[in-house]
């Protein structure tokens, strides 16, 4: 009878080995999509990689030490390391499942019969070693291994787009925090210059020179560049604590580099193809991995309808007196199960169902993430391109100014024109001098927010050398 049960399981374990290969489930195939073959507003047609550390082409040292500052210390950051260190041992610990079990047990008990008078105390002792095998032959722990393995790999992503966003939002924050700069000192500047010409006209109405209404409405230009200062210093601190946050300090005062008048504009940016895009974007990436994760459960559902083929054997000793525990003979025993549902209510299929409709819903996350990529980079050209104009007019506009207040007050002394005239220029001057700060801001930002939309930005020291070595 021994013989019979250890030829049968002889038996199943080399058909487990031949069908190892089996798995169930639908193997994973790429998306097929929609891409654009070039960028709409992309003025430079070519392929190209984008700059690995974009940031450096503003050629700011101050912009360059707190981006290195936020990539080691952020909390963010730190948390999508922790996040993939999770997932490696995740993975790890799903794909123990395709592998044999090593189990020991030992025991001691004492039993005592009261049946007698006196009673009589039995004691046993034993040492049991035991392995189990489900063997995987619908593929249920390897589909998991991988589907394991697809979220790794997508928290590493995940990460990637983490400190992409983080370059970009210190960069832009940094921007911000140049241009509120600015317009403090504008409007301080402003305000002292105005301060004079209400102290020059005070004196002219105490002397009758000129009415009451001219010296009012020099006290409300006044007011008013008063007024803006305590605004934009409002702002200015507001956006330092802001990237004090993504570099994981507590407020610092941050130190500025390069004036925002005198920060250096990057090149024109050859985007490349929108295939590019694609394969570069980590968030992108990342949204694929999930697609092939969840596919890969279809294949575990599927093969929990299966029944399971498991083997199991166990060796020990034992005896009454430990003393000769060791000295009795090994017994062991060996074994094969095949167990599996029967009837569920159709529980089993709607296991199946449910995977195949959150890898539906997987795929259009997907391609709605393509989709999303190509609109940021299509919005990103525009701003740059629009911005550039932008500034450049706003910066017209100032020189226009400065020469029309100047002519303005000219015409004022001499008796040519009134007051109004000069107030009127005051006004335009003063908007346009902080305009012209918002829209460089703004347009060195587009170059920012472009790099961000092409997933420029982060590379792995790994990734680091293929590069310098192709270079």
């Amino acid at each position: 009878m021994k013989k019979s049960i250890y030829k049968i399981s002889a038996f199943i374990f080399l058909i487990a080995l031949a069908f190892q290969s089996c798995k169930v489930g639908p193997d994973y195939k790429r998306t097929e999509l929609q891409k654009p073959e070039s960028f709409i507003y992309d003025s430079i047609k070519k392929d190209t990689i984008i700059n690995l550390r974009w940031w450096e082409l503003f050629q700011d040292e101050t912009l360059k030490t707190l981006i290195r500052v936020g990539l080691r210390e952020n909390l963010d950051v730190l948390t999508a390391i922790a996040r993939i260190e999770e997932a490696k041992a995740y993975h790890g610990f799903t794909n123990a499942d395709k592998y044999p079990k090593f189990g020991y047990n030992a025991d001691a008990t004492s039993r005592n019969d009261l049946s007698g008078f006196a009673g009589q105390e039995t004691r046993n002792y034993g040492a049991t070693a035991n392995v189990s095998w489900e063997i995987d032959f619908w593929g249920k722990y390897r589909k998991a291994s991988e589907s394991a393995k697809a979220e790794m790999l997508a928290s590493e992503a995940s990460k990637q787009s983490i400190m992409i966003s983080l370059i970009s939002d210190i960069a832009e924050n940094y921007f911000q925090m140049l241009d509120f700069q600015k317009r403090l000192d504008v409007s301080i500047e402003t305000y002292e210059a105005r301060k004079k010409s209400v102290i020059l006209m005070q004196a002219k109405f105490d002397h009758g020179y000129i009415p009451e209404i001219d010296l009012n409405q020099a006290q409300i230009q006044l007011a008013i560049a008063e007024a803006s200062i305590p605004n934009f210093e409002r702002a200015l601190i507001a956006t330092k604590n802001k990237l004090s946050l993504l570099l994981g300090k507590n407020p610092l005062n941050i130190l500025q580099g390069i004036k925002l008048e005198d920060q250096v504009t990057p090149p024109n940016i050859p985007v490349g193809l929108p295939s590019y895009l694609i394969e570069r974007r980590p968030d992108i990436i990342q949204s694929e991995f999930n697609v092939i994760s969840a596919n890969a459960q279809i294949g575990v559902a599927v093969a929990q309808r299966f029944p399971a083929i498991s083997l199991t054997g166990s060796g020990g000793l034992g005896s009454s007196d430990v003393s000769n525990l060791l000295t009795n003979p090994l017994t062991w025993n060996i074994g094969t199960a095949l167990t599996g549902s029967l009837f569920e209510f159709g529980k089993n299929k709607r296991r199946v169902e449910v995977q195949r409709y959150r890898t539906e819903q997987a795929v259009y996350a997907y391609k709605k993430t393509v989709l999303d990529a190509f609109r940021c980079v299509e919005d990103a050209l525009v701003g740059i391109r629009t911005l550039k104009l932008e500034y450049e007019a706003r910066s017209k506009q100032v020189i226009a100014a400065d020469n029309a207040l100047y002519l303005s007050e000219q015409r004022y002394y001499k008796g040519v024109t009134s007051y109004l005239e000069v107030l009127e220029q005051q006004r335009t001057q003063f908007e346009s001098q902080l305009s012209v700060a918002q829209a460089h801001q703004e347009y060195l930002s587009a170059y920012v927010k472009l790099y961000k939309e092409l997933g420029g930005g982060w590379i792995s020291p790994e990734e680091e050398k293929e590069e310098s070595v192709a270079n």
